[in-house]
Formats: structure tokens, C-alpha cells, sequence
């Protein structure tokens, strides 16, 4: 998990006498979803094609037993597959392998070999977030997969809400705001009595799906991204880059630091430049 900047969710900010009643919180990222290998299912394909020595010299350099980079070793799997490039004379038209994996990688990104790059996912869950965020996240529809807390099912009991920068200088008048909204949410669902015993469910659920829309765009939600690689990669670029809105600059900070950790060949062309942006050297790939 990384959490971002800022409180946690229901932290006050110590000493801040205007932030008494605002639950003010910070964007969290947790990388819950990785790909994961068939070690077995990968020895049966290769031997039927004679590249049984690539995944053995792939798992003795993980060494002590352990599996090799799993979305690494899946990418490269598809694409020696499409060459046939697992040791030298299986195909007769390639003449050179490239054995060293980082190597393997550089000249799959520089040469835009996308498409191989779609096979691994990761999924990441992305707490305290603004449907600011959610809003422009799910733009991104190719290669990626949403879930997100609905609020037609779940009734806000208080407002979640983080004040952007730019709106530090009017700090005491958005603190304000949210907590009339707030207080709007408890006083309007107890007047139309949501927790009158018997209540069907479905009359709950319109009365929640109603007051919804007295919330601000801002509120804190949580949402689970799944994406490719290749997904990731766009995204991440895309939404550091100066332009970017303020808190998908920040979140996407985290997911590229992530990504770079979790499958450094894949993301090897990747720079975090003084303004805060992750920039590859290989853009369309």
C-alpha cells in the first residue's frame, strides 16, 4: 500500500481548528493483483516447440527457488512466441537472440511491440479518491476494467473530502460547505425515516440514490482499476504530464513509482522529471 499526502481517512489535521469537523482525507493506493504463471502449463507448450531452456535459464536467474517476474516472463513468453525466438536455429529467419531479458525488453519497447505488453494486468484499488478522479480515470476504457463504491447502494453517513491546494486560500469557506452538506445527508435521511424498522430495501435504496446528488463531486469514493501494461503505461504518462489535473498527478505519481518497482524491465524507459512527470523514451508502444 502508498498512501499519497495528507491525513488518513477520519484523521483531523493536528493543530487545525478549522478542520474540527471535516473528515479530510488522502488518496490511497493499494496494488491488490498481480499476474500470476503456470510453470508447468509454460514447460508442456515449450517442450512440444523446443524452448525449454529459456524458462529454465529464466527461473535459475530468480534464483532460490522463486518464480521469475510473472508479468515479465509472460510478456516475453508472447513474444518469442510470435518470432519463435527461444534459442538460436529454431527459426531460421532470426539470427540473433537476445538472451538478456532487460535487453529482450528495450528492443520490444523501442521497436512498439504493444500488443504483447496487453497480456499482464494489475489491478490496483485506489482509496479515498474524488470522482474528480473517477470521472477522468474511466475515460481510459481500453485495457482496463472498473469497480466502484456505488452511491445509489451505500448512503453517506458523513463526507469524505480533501481540499484541493488551490483552494487552500478559501480553506474555511469549502470546510463550511461540506459539513452543511454533511449534516443536510443525516438531518434529510432521518426526516424521510430511512431507518424506520421494515423499510424495504429498494425504497432505502431510491432515498440514498436521491440524496446523492446534494453531494459534491469532490467526496472521497474508492474504485479498483485493472489495466495492462500496455494501459498503464498510456495512463501513467498521460496523467503526470504538467497539464494533468492536480490529484491525478498525484495518485499516478504513486501507481508509476509502483510499476517501476513491481516490473522494472517493462517500465525501464520511464524518467520522473523535476516536475513531477513520468516520461518514456518510447511513447507509442
Amino acid at each position: 500500500m502508498i498512501e499519497v499526502t495528507g491525513h488518513r481517512e477520519g484523521d483531523r489535521a493536528a493543530g487545525s481548528a478549522d478542520c474540527a469537523g471535516l473528515d479530510e482525507t488522502t488518496p490511497q493506493v493499494f496494488l491488490v493483483a498481480r499476474p500470476s504463471l503456470d510453470l508447468d502449463g509454460m514447460r508442456g507448450y515449450l517442450e512440444t516447440v523446443g524452448g525449454e531452456s529459456w524458462l529454465e535459464r529464466r527461473v535459475g536467474e530468480a534464483g532460490d527457488g522463486r518464480a521469475p517476474n510473472p508479468a515479465e516472463t509472460l510478456i516475453e513468453f508472447a513474444g518469442r512466441l510470435c518470432y519463435r525466438s527461444w534459442e538460436p536455429g529454431l527459426n531460421p529467419n532470426v539470427s540473433r537472440i537476445r538472451t538478456d531479458q532487460r535487453e529482450y525488453f528495450e528492443n520490444i519497447l523501442r521497436s512498439a511491440h504493444g500488443s504483447v505488453l496487453e497480456h499482464a494486468s494489475y489491478s490496483l484499488a485506489l482509496r479515498n479518491c474524488s470522482r474528480v478522479f473517477t470521472h477522468e480515470l474511466v475515460r481510459h476504457r481500453a485495457g482496463s476494467a472498473f469497480s466502484q463504491e456505488s452511491l445509489r447502494y451505500v448512503r453517506l453517513t458523513d463526507i469524505g473530502f480533501r481540499v484541493p491546494p488551490a483552494l487552500e486560500p478559501v480553506r474555511d469557506q469549502v470546510v463550511s460547505i461540506v459539513e452543511q452538506l454533511e449534516e443536510f445527508q443525516r438531518s434529510a435521511a432521518g426526516e424521510l425515516g430511512i431507518d424506520e424498522e421494515g423499510l424495504p430495501f429498494h425504497v432505502k435504496k431510491e432515498i440514498t440514490s436521491a440524496l446523492r446528488r446534494l453531494a459534491p463531486i469532490g467526496l472521497s469514493t474508492d474504485i479498483l482499476w485493472t489495466a495492462n501494461v500496455r494501459t498503464l503505461r498510456h495512463v501513467i504518462e498521460m496523467r503526470t504530464a504538467e497539464g494533468a489535473e492536480e490529484e491525478l498527478r498525484l495518485v499516478f505519481d504513486r501507481i508509476a513509482s509502483i510499476m517501476v518497482a513491481e516490473a522494472p524491465n517493462l517500465f525501464q524507459d520511464f524518467r520522473r522529471m523535476d516536475d513531477g512527470s513520468w516520461v518514456p523514451e518510447y511513447r507509442k508502444v
